[in-house]
């Protein structure tokens, strides 16, 4: 948690989507609640941040970069020198004043820039140090990516800034430590620093990539061909220069008796928020949502409210933004919480519940809320269709993942499309009809199940 002067934070606003309509009984409510920030650095696709302010200025952070070390990035040889060149990019693409360092990552964790328990400060001259040491990026040893996370988080809890963020690559399965242990890790860093995940070439397990990224509310990706790490790094990068205030908590209020059922990110990606929950006062929780710059998200909301009658109303639940502090006298801005002190960000929204016996009204679907839980839908028939093709289940893939073609198609998902007809022969996509494909290619097939919770947003 960190101080920060209003003046770096982005604004933040808050819209509600939903029916507030219910039938006589009904009790569950469901909204789409779009937050977006501006005055970041993150405009849409195309990320400016490193451009946007004169040297030295900018939100403060410190960046750790992990990359895998493991035997098997001399796998082929070029795997290690396109991850030395990835590291370089990244290296170049921090702003001056942005603490930061290097990692090597194998069976153990070693710092390879600046060391001695450090981090180096951005300039000319540590950039081009930093870059001269990646010389000592070398291949062997096993893989405990537990250990890498440790180390970065040490490392990045010694600096005193607003965002702290990792980049980790791997390119082979964490066999030297086991599942337990990276929870663990992963359960000791989650709130102390975002995390991106990327997994090159097709040796790595797919599950522990995206488990990292969803642990530490960062981005995962696969990419497949070693050559294109540099341009991947230097985005992400990019994007991490771009974030101006972290630890960005969506606070949700419900009165007596109503319960929530679930929160979910559901844009740009599916991301579970329920059992993330931490108590923030009276019948109030904060769901975390990381890091920000200037962007849009959307999350789904379902609350379960009390039986009512036909013409009554309530307030089903009320959403507004926080960011813990540490520390600090209190201010109009805060507020109290069970956690300690939130500034709180200053936008709010409601959704509402109204009884009504009119049924077109109180039978009509939102069309956000429709549109997100098909993609929400999609994003799990992928992820079954896919574990039931590795099992031999070949009857029940084919239904899965034609139920995922016919969802993709619905929403306007083109790009889940495309990756689907790498894995499937598609008949008819309206119906879902589809034939699995004798041979697909395993980096299709990971790049399916990698990018299968990343969604499109309601057509306009």
């Amino acid at each position: 948690m960190a101080n920060f002067s209003k003046s770096n934070v982005p604004q933040f606003s808050v819209d509600v989507y939903q029916n507030e309509y219910l039938p006589e009984g009904g009790r569950e409510v469901n909204a789409i609640v779009t937050v977006s920030a501006t005055g970041g650095g993150t405009i849409g696709s195309a990320v400016t941040a490193p451009h946007l302010y004169a040297p030295g200025q900018g939100p403060s952070a410190a960046v750790a970069i992990m990359v895998d070390c493991s035997g098997s990035m001399d796998y082929p040889p070029t795997k290690m020198r396109n991850a030395r060149d990835a590291t370089a990019a990244a290296i170049d693409t921090l702003r001056d004043g942005v603490h930061f360092a290097v990692i090597g990552g194998t069976h153990v964790a070693k710092e390879i820039y600046p060391g001695a328990g450090r981090l180096a400060v951005a300039d000319a001259t540590t950039r081009d140090q930093a870059k001269q040491a990646l010389r000592k990026l070398a291949a062997g040893g096993g893989t405990a990516i537990g250990t890498w996370l440790r180390l970065a988080d040490r490392l990045l809890s010694s600096a005193d800034v607003a965002i702290r963020h990792g980049i980790l690559l791997t390119d082979g399965r964490n066999e030297h430590e086991s599942p337990q242990d990276l929870k663990a890790s992963l359960d000791a860093c989650a709130g102390r620093f975002t995390c991106d995940a990327r997994g090159v070439g097709t040796d790595w397990e797919v599950k522990d990539v995206t488990g990292i990224a969803s642990a530490l509310l960062g981005t995962a990706d696969i990419v497949a061909d070693p050559a294109a790490l540099a341009a991947d790094f230097t985005h992400m990068m990019e994007t991490a220069m771009g974030k101006e205030v972290a630890d960005v908590a969506l606070r949700v209020w419900t009165p007596v008796g109503s319960t929530i059922r679930f929160v979910k990110q559901v844009a740009p990606t599916v991301e579970e928020l329920t059992e993330r929950r931490t108590e923030a006062g009276p019948r109030a929780g904060d769901y975390p949502t990381g890091s920000w710059g200037d962007e849009s998200r959307d999350y789904h909301l379902c609350v379960r409210v009390p039986e009512a009658q036909v013409g009554q109303e309530m307030l089903a639940a009320r959403i507004s933004l926080v960011v813990p502090q540490a520390g600090g006298t209190s201010r109009s801005s805060e507020v109290e919480s069970a956690g300690g002190t939130a500034q709180n960000l200053g936008a709010q929204g409601l959704v509402r519940a109204v009884w009504t016996d009119d049924m077109a009204a109180s039978t009509s679907i939102n069309p956000q809320v429709a549109h997100y839980t098909g993609q929400a839908e999609l994003a799990q028939a992928i992820q079954q269709g896919l574990e039931l093709r590795k099992a031999g289940d070949f009857d029940g893939a084919t239904a899965k993942l034609g139920r995922a073609v016919q969802l993709a198609g619905a929403s306007g998902n083109a790009d889940t499309a495309k990756l689907l007809a790498k894995v499937v022969d598609v008949v008819d996509a309206a119906t879902g009809t589809v034939r699995l494909k004798a041979k697909v290619a395993e980096a299709d097939e990971m790049t399916l199940e990698t990018r299968s919770t990343k969604t499109v947003r309601v057509k306009k």
